[in-house]
């Protein structure tokens, strides 16, 4: 005959319970924090890298494999100057630049007249798709050989996880992992012409011999802030990626790598980013202080 449980044990029974679920969300807690390094951060990935010694200050999910949008420029920017092409060659935007996928606007017209070097002025702190398209539809032998010349330089930085398929970043299949995407703000980061485009405010072109010239701004507000000492940076959004957030900065004098990956939310990743600066300058103090 099977015994009736006390009422007494079957208090017992349920608090243990409850004490056991605690210490397991506790864990699962504190081994999350410990991985972020005990700062809350909502992008789905992320990684913060001391670019002078290598030492990780942040990781959170940095194997993630996702859609990059945007932060696909950078490498647009690099495979461009690879060739050594002519900065100063005009090129005249054609319908094939425009945005079929996305169908995202924008001010640059089919027929309108720039040269390389505004293009790549304005893929880069714009993030102008037309612009960026133009780029790759220019290259030489096309967007094919372009392409193919992104993913044998991501090969050769070692980005095992990153896959490139245009030169816009608006399709999904532009994939990378936080990890992956350090090597790429690195290398970006020896080019000083993309240092210098990517971190201006703004900028005027002229696009058509009639009218006025079109100015554009960032599109990372943290370059406009005088808080913020940015050397490099980019912006990039898709639905499947969520806002994403590449940047080389100064911070407690320390020269960081900052990659901050699927942000839901419009102003989550400078968020992310201001909780960045605020927890490595805090630590940086108390480490002073000790």
């Amino acid at each position: 005959m099977q015994r009736k449980l006390h009422p007494l044990e079957g208090i017992v029974a349920v608090f243990a319970l409850f004490f056991v679920l605690a210490l397991t969300i506790g864990f699962a807690q504190a081994q999350e924090a410990k991985a972020q390094k005990a700062v809350y951060l909502r992008s789905s990935s992320a990684l913060v890298l001391d670019a002078d010694t290598g030492e990780i200050v942040i990781d959170k999910n940095a194997d993630a494999v996702t859609p990059i949008a945007s932060i696909t420029k950078l490498m647009t920017a690099m495979v461009v100057l690879d060739r050594a092409l002519d900065l100063d060659q005009r090129i005249v935007l054609s319908r094939d630049d425009i945005d079929s996928l996305k169908g995202t606007r924008s001010r640059l017209r089919p027929g309108n007249v720039l040269t390389r070097r505004e293009l790549l002025l304005l893929a880069l702190m714009a993030s102008e798709n037309r612009a960026a398209a133009a780029l790759g539809r220019t290259y030489p032998g096309g967007i094919g050989p372009f392409v193919a010349a992104m993913n044998a330089k991501a090969a050769a930085l070692d980005m095992k996880d990153s896959r490139f398929v245009d030169s816009t970043g608006l399709s999904p299949h532009n994939v990378s992992s936080a990890r992956d995407l350090v090597n790429l703000v690195r290398a970006a980061h020896e080019y000083p012409l993309i240092r210098e485009f990517s971190t201006r405010d703004r900028a005027s072109v002229q696009v058509a011999e009639r009218g006025r010239p079109l100015t554009f701004q960032n599109t990372n507000g943290l370059v406009r802030a005088h808080h913020w000492e940015v050397g490099l940076s980019k912006t990039g959004y898709i639905s499947e990626a969520g806002r994403c957030l590449v940047m080389r900065v100064k911070l407690a004098s320390k020269d960081l790598i900052v990659v901050l990956l699927d942000s839901w939310g419009k102003q989550s990743r400078i968020g992310d980013a201001n909780r960045i600066k605020k927890w490595v300058e805090h630590h940086a103090a108390e480490g002073r202080s000790s």
